[in-house]
């Protein structure tokens, strides 16, 4: 048995709540959700009927029993609630994006620095089977001097008539906010600080209120690394093209973690996070041309961390500096978009 058990409160129960979050809290014995805020519904209970529901978040942040938070609400919130979260001595995690901006989350960062309480993001995809099988190839020089990385994550979600807050044009809205940081992360964790950014963040379906592509170049001395997404690729196959110095890395298909966790399918369930074959990616090379079995996926790890890291002090896996280059890239990224130039780092 753990040493201690964490009460946790969460900030909503959508798909990040319900599907990401419940399920590996709910299986890792150090965590025990005590409180989930939902405003008139009950959807938490009917996951597991011990929970308890707070109405807003002033009453779950006032219950000192609460550890640590995890902020799962509407982008343009996370912020303020984030705020005041540690403004009462809660530990946090926030969903992405971490904050609007590199002001913001460095404002986060210092208020946590100064209270001693965790801080961090989730990053999940750095636990995804096809980034797990590319820093296992790249810490293996299988691939030698990278000189050109892409990664896209595309969608097929043509305009109908929704009341989705993410397809309105709203504060912290659309979709470089959205899945951006985790390719933007995904990069900064294999290659470190870029020296220059160049994007191009614009709307390609009709009578789209949102970003709904983007186009993210992050520039080094020896490398291009091409950042792609956009809400209209019916076909949403190509996931890595990874060119270097001893050959290439092509893969396909997403991570089957969370198609899994919507099915009602808890992580405790073994094997977990294996791709089908399918979706294994193709090395070649010199030495080796072939198919690349996947590593397995396993978000787990992220949230044994954040336990190591209240509890036992270890480090954390998502480092706050980590978080704020992110949200540094972002912001240039916009401004590049906007004035049409390459943004200095």
């Amino acid at each position: 048995m753990p040493s201690k058990i964490l009460n946790v409160g969460l900030i909503a129960f959508g798909l990040s709540g319900r599907y990401f979050h419940s399920p590996f809290l709910s299986t890792n014995p150090g965590f025990k959700i005590k409180t989930v805020v939902e405003r008139s519904k009950n959807e938490a209970q009917e996951f597991d009927p011990s929970i308890g529901n707070a109405r807003s978040v002033e009453e779950l942040l006032s219950d000192e029993e609460i550890d640590v938070v995890f902020i799962c609400s509407p982008n343009a919130s996370h912020f303020s609630y984030a705020m005041d979260a540690l403004e009462n001595g809660k530990h946090v995690v926030i969903e992405k994006p971490f904050a609007a901006t590199e002001a913001e989350a460095k404002q986060l960062v210092e208020l946590a620095k100064q209270k001693g309480l965790v801080l961090t993001a989730y990053q999940n995809r750095r636990w995804d089977s096809d980034f797990l099988t590319i820093k296992k190839l790249i810490a293996e020089d299988k691939l030698g001097d990278i000189v050109e990385y892409e990664c896209r994550y595309d969608r097929f979600r043509p305009v109908v008539p929704t009341e989705s807050w993410k397809e309105k044009k709203v504060d912290v809205g659309g979709n470089l906010y959205n899945l951006g940081p985790h390719l933007i992360d995904q990069a900064l964790v294999l290659f470190g600080e870029p020296k220059t950014v160049t994007a191009e963040v614009r709307s390609v379906r009709p009578n789209s209120e949102i970003d709904d592509y983007f186009d993210v170049r992050l520039g080094y001395d020896n490398k291009l690394i091409i950042l792609k997404s956009s809400l209209m690729v019916y076909e949403n196959h190509l996931r890595y093209q990874i060119h270097g110095s001893k050959g290439s890395f092509i893969k396909g298909g997403l991570d089957p973690q969370e198609e899994t966790l919507r099915k009602n399918v808890l992580p405790n369930v073994k094997p977990w996070g294996v791709e089908p074959e399918d979706r294994w990616g193709k090395l070649s090379s010199e030495e080796y041309t072939g198919i690349i079995e996947s590593e397995a996926g396993d978000y787990a790890p992220f949230y044994q961390n954040v336990y190591d890291a209240i509890v036992n002090g270890a480090e954390l896996a998502v480092k706050p500096e980590e978080i704020l280059r992110t949200t540094r890239v972002i912001d240039l990224a916009f401004q590049s978009s906007n004035e049409k130039k390459v943004m200095t780092y």
